[in-house]
């Protein structure tokens, strides 16, 4: 499937999960630099999906987007300080799952996708192949969406 046509499949679902339920909240909170939640986790799941396409593997791509759109679904301002936001990093993963969980059905590739994503900083490491590559599209992304500001105002993006 062409590039585009793999990001629209991305928006639409994130539009249909976005109409069913709180998702509409990620785009008030920001996570890595100028990038929403939500942002973040379109860019997630279109990496995914890329990377997913590229080595020419098998996935259930339905599930892959669903889980990455999911993946951050924590529902609140971790730069916020507040005692419950402390462990973010650790925590937020189960957050996510058990927000997730009380909103959709989801397949246990979706939970692992959700539930392990911060491998390694959480020690429980990701069981299907879908889950491997969200947590790997998450690292990407968010490597990208932290330093990009910074090579932007360097002017070191255009000699990359």
């Amino acid at each position: 499937m062409s590039v585009n046509r793999r990001k629209l499949q991305v928006l639409q679902l994130a539009e249909k999960l976005e109409g069913e339920s709180r998702l509409g909240m990620e785009r008030r909170y920001y996570q890595h630099g100028v990038t929403t939640i939500f942002q973040h986790s379109i860019n997630v799941a279109c990496v995914s999906c890329k990377i997913a396409e590229k080595y020419h593997l098998d996935v259930d791509y339905y599930a892959l987007i669903r889980g990455a759109l999911l993946h951050d679904y924590f529902l609140y301002d971790w730069h916020v300080k507040d005692r419950s936001h402390r462990f973010h990093g650790f925590t937020h993963p189960r957050r996510a799952l058990e927000n997730a969980d009380k909103e959709f059905q989801l397949t246990e590739t979706e939970r692992n996708m959700i539930y392990c994503h911060m491998f390694p900083l959480t020690p429980i490491p990701p069981s299907t192949k879908e889950a491997w590559i969200v947590c790997i599209a998450d690292k990407i992304c968010a490597l990208s969406e932290t330093m990009m500001p910074l090579l932007c105002r360097l002017k070191v993006y255009k000699t990359l």
